[in-house]
């Protein structure tokens, strides 16, 4: 069962829920960027799991809503579109960076083939822009995810 619900982080009405099966539903909010599952709860394996591997950011900035639920922000990686992820230095100082994808050139693809990798796309750090909090969907808009 996949619906929109209310943030139980932002309180925007534009969170999408995805039930994945009988235990596991999936979070994710247009509103804010951020996302949760079932899954990670304080003190879950793989709540610990993911504190292993995430930038220091995404740990500051991840926080637990009534439901127990960890939330944290969203990496959306799109390769023929573009790629959106939380950037600053701290938790009070941060923005969503949005890249747009751009053709990889061919002298480029032939070194990626060389190394028996086949990329059509690459982001172009040059078109990074930063949105507020609240402005993801413009974001998205931004990459061409969303219409603008």
């Amino acid at each position: 069962m996949d619906n929109l619900t209310t943030c139980n982080r932002c309180g925007s009405d534009a969170c999408y829920v995805q039930e994945v099966n009988s235990e596991i539903k999936l979070h994710f909010c247009y509103g804010c960027g951020f996302q949760a599952n079932s899954a990670m709860k304080r003190d879950s394996e793989f709540l610990k799991e993911q504190l292993e591997i995430l930038p220091e950011l995404y740990k500051e900035l991840m926080g637990e809503d009534e439901d127990g639920l960890i939330w944290m922000p969203s990496v959306v990686n799109i390769p023929d579109k573009g790629m959106i992820f939380a950037d600053g230095v701290k938790g009070d100082n941060w923005a969503w960076a949005a890249v747009k994808a751009i053709p990889m050139p061919e002298d480029e693809k032939e070194k990626f083939k060389e190394k028996g990798k086949d990329f059509e796309w690459k982001m172009d750090m040059s078109t990074m822009m930063h949105f507020h909090e609240r402005d993801y969907m413009e974001a998205l808009s931004y990459i061409g995810v969303l219409p603008g």
